[in-house]
């Protein structure tokens, strides 16, 4: 079982909490204002297919391609989108790999190979192994997901530039650490690696003035 869910103000204190005592520097940055707030999205396929939908593109952009993929089907029914043709997808703006991570996706829900509905269960490195799996789900892609959809707080998206870029400035690296360097660097911060990367994510926007969050 995984510790206890991202789901309440009281759970997400309780994590800044110990990991602010565990480590000096988190326990500065929440000090200077990087205080993170609790955003999560629906869990499902729903969830999983914003994610995908909106990678790689602005917040209006991927809302607007959102907005007209969901007047296709219901968004939580696999069955129905696999149901859609490329065509009617492709003219709501997808772009053919993400129809094909869709489908892949889609597939693995129905077929069981997927399943979506017990992932919060499981430490977040078995989750994360179930969702890169499907052909065309990333790493980041399964962390932002298990973090923003399931709440799970011990999802950490290492390659997630703003991350490595505020832990970069955080710790007064060198360089913008790897997502593997980042990884390793996270191990620290369990079982509360997900509240650390809302903590970078909240520092990232004071250091560069812009969003640095992925979920809007």
């Amino acid at each position: 079982m995984t510790a206890t869910l991202l789901e309440s103000e009281a759970v997400l204190k309780r994590g800044l909490a110990e990991l602010t005592e565990a480590d000096p520097v988190m326990r500065d940055l929440v000090a200077a204002g990087a205080a993170p707030t609790l955003r999560k999205r629906p869990p499902g396929f729903g969830g999983l297919a914003w994610i995908v939908v909106g990678q790689q593109l602005s917040t209006s952009s991927a809302a607007a391609i959102w907005g007209r993929v969901k007047e296709l089907y219901e968004p939580d029914s696999p069955d129905q989108f696999l149901a859609l043709s490329d065509d009617a997808l492709r003219a709501a703006g997808l772009s053919a790999g993400k129809v094909r991570t869709l489908r892949a996706a889609a597939a693995a829900v129905v077929e069981g190979a997927l399943p979506l509905g017990r992932l919060h269960d499981l430490p977040a490195d078995e989750a994360h192994g179930l969702l890169t799996a499907v052909k065309g789900i990333g790493p980041w892609t399964a962390d932002i997901y298990l973090l923003f959809c399931l709440g799970h707080p011990d999802a950490f998206p290492g390659g997630d530039l703003a991350v490595q870029e505020a832990a970069r400035l955080a710790y007064g690296l060198e360089r913008r650490p790897s997502a593997k360097e980042l990884t390793a660097m996270a191990e620290s911060w369990r079982p509360w690696r997900g509240v650390a990367a809302k903590v970078l994510w909240a520092y990232y926007r004071i250091a560069k003035s812009r969003e640095g969050s992925p979920v809007s």
